[in-house]
Formats: structure tokens, C-alpha cells, sequence
């Protein structure tokens, strides 16, 4: 079976930058810990695990975990310390505060810099000097960590939704507010672009657009369905917790194409590519080289 593989399938430079991070502390030794998984994909956790990188769900999984360091810091030469790293999808602004102000904690931040971009565009779009009220209006996955950081940037009320309609809907119902329209940085890029069309059609007052999405979601998305229009089913490869690898696959699939989504080679069925000879194959913005070398090998031996 031929393979059409995408070029851009892959970590993304803010994978890779929060990644090198992690390995530096890990090299340097001692006790390391990420606040939230630094990446979505479980094989990547799996492997930081076995070295011994905790991944802490909440700010009570640290401090809980720091117990022992006020207990018996002074029966040791040098302080212990907890060296936390900052996941990729980046945490809301007062976690990041408060996690600053503990003791034996060393924070670094391994937000991508398009995420910090993000946030810091929100801010100060979303920044009142006394004048209109703004609302910060967010495409996005109210669920996903992304959103949860973003959110916590904006000097007033916001809205999440996924669907575009609700968000023209919400403006629509508050005109007196400025809108201040943003987007999780992996959204869908064409959907966002009708978005904004519509509420600068609709709004009486215009509103604020931030370009969030990130150039490299854009660029693998278009690459995707460039793909999809040679060939007759996909694959997606990458963790199912990934929001930028479940719409790739949302994406393609939306071109009436059979596609697939796996976290590795051994999910690939056999008896679903029967009746092709031709296959596309991409992958998320965490998915390792390694993964989708293995699912193309797989694939070309069929």
C-alpha cells in the first residue's frame, strides 16, 4: 500500500521546547515534577515517568508533596527542592502565583511561547481603563488546560464555546460590552476566519480580533487535507487527549474520507485498509518521530 506521509507530522516547536526542558532537569538530577502532563501524549508520559518525572494534577498533589522537604530540610547541608516544570499547554496566572510562592519549589515555565503569546495578548486586550466593558469571547474547548490558562488572563468576563454560533449569539445579546475575540491557539483556522467575519457583520460596535492560532496548527491542517484530496483513507496518529490531534482527524474526516485515529502502529487494523491502496498519514503536534515512523512501516508492508 503507498503512503502519502506528511511533512509536517510531528512535534511542534513548542513540544520540542518544553521537551528539551524537561530532559535538562532530568540530566541535572534530582527531585523533578511537571504541573499537569507536559505533553499530551501517553507514551512520552510513560517514558518520563520511568525516570522518575511526577506529573502533579493539582496545587494540593504539591504541596502534599513538599511535606516532606519542610520536615527534614534542616537535617541536610543543602535545601531540597522540587524543580517543577510549567506543562506546554501553560497553567492559569493565579496557580502560577501561588506555585511561585511556596518554598523549596523551582519553577520554570515551559509554556509554548505561542500559548504565552496568547495570554499575554488577552491581558491586554482585556484591560479596562475605565472605559467599555470588555468580554473576552473564546474559541476553544472549555475542558481543555489550554483554555483553562488563557481564561485566567482576561480583566473581566469571558465566554468559552467551541461552536461559533454561541459566541455571535452571546455578542449579540451584550452590544453594550467591546468583544474581544481570541481563539485557543489549535483551533480550526477556517472556522475562526468565518467567525470573525460574522461578528464584524453583526456587531454594531467592532470588535477586537487576536490572531491566537498558532501558524504551525494552520500550516498542518492545511497540509492534511492537501493529503486527503490524494488518497483514499487517513491516518491520524497521536493521543486521544490531544485537542490539536482530535481535529486533525475531525478534519480530514469532514472531507467525506475514512479516517482513523491511533496512539500507535499496533491499533492499526488491517481489515479497514483492505480496499485501499493508497493512504494518507499525519500525525499531532506531541506525537514522536518514532510513532509515526512505525505506523508508516506498518502501513507500506500491507
Amino acid at each position: 500500500m503507498e503512503v502519502i506521509r506528511s511533512g509536517k507530522a510531528g512535534f511542534c516547536m513548542g513540544v520540542a521546547l518544553a521537551l528539551k526542558k524537561l530532559d535538562t532537569l532530568v540530566e541535572n538530577g534530582g527531585h523533578v515534577g511537571t504541573f499537569g502532563p507536559i505533553i499530551h501524549n501517553p507514551f512520552v508520559l510513560n517514558e518520563y515517568a520511568q525516570k522518575g518525572v511526577r506529573c502533579f494534577g493539582s496545587v494540593q498533589a504539591v504541596k502534599e508533596a513538599l511535606e516532606p522537604f519542610y520536615a527534614f530540610h534542616e537535617t541536610i547541608e543543602k535545601e531540597m527542592r522540587l524543580n517543577l516544570l510549567i506543562r506546554a499547554h501553560g497553567i492559569p496566572n493565579s496557580t502560577e502565583k501561588f506555585l511561585r510562592g511556596l518554598k523549596h519549589i523551582s519553577l520554570m515555565d515551559a509554556t509554548c511561547p505561542r500559548v504565552k503569546e496568547a495570554q499575554n495578548a488577552i491581558y491586554n486586550a482585556t484591560y479596562n481603563n475605565g472605559n467599555t466593558a470588555k468580554t473576552l469571547l473564546l474559541f476553544g474547548d472549555a475542558n481543555h488546560p489550554e483554555v483553562d490558562g488563557l481564561v485566567s488572563y482576561a480583566q473581566g468576563k469571558y465566554v468559552i464555546s467551541p461552536e461559533p454560533q454561541k459566541l455571535i449569539e452571546y455578542a449579540l445579546k451584550n452590544q453594550e460590552d467591546t468583544m474581544v475575540l481570541a481563539a485557543q491557539t489549535t483551533q480550526d483556522r477556517p472556522l475562526f476566519d468565518t467567525l470573525k467575519a460574522e461578528l464584524c457583520n453583526v456587531l454594531k460596535n467592532s470588535p477586537i480580533i487576536l490572531e491566537t492560532i498558532c501558524d504551525a496548527t494552520k500550516l498542518r491542517q492545511e497540509e492534511a487535507l492537501s493529503i486527503a484530496k490524494q488518497v483514499q483513507a487517513m491516518v491520524v496518529v497521536g493521543g486521544r487527549e490531544s485537542g490539536n490531534t482530535k481535529r486533525l482527524a475531525e478534519l480530514v474526516f469532514s472531507q467525506n474520507i475514512p479516517t482513523v485515529l491511533v496512539e500507535n502502529a499496533d491499533e492499526l487494523e488491517k481489515d479497514f485498509f483492505k480496499n485501499y491502496d493508497k493512504v494518507g498519514l499525519t500525525a499531532g503536534a506531541s506525537t514522536p518521530k518514532s510513532l509515526v515512523d512505525e505506523a508508516e512501516k506498518v502501513l507500506a508492508s500491507w
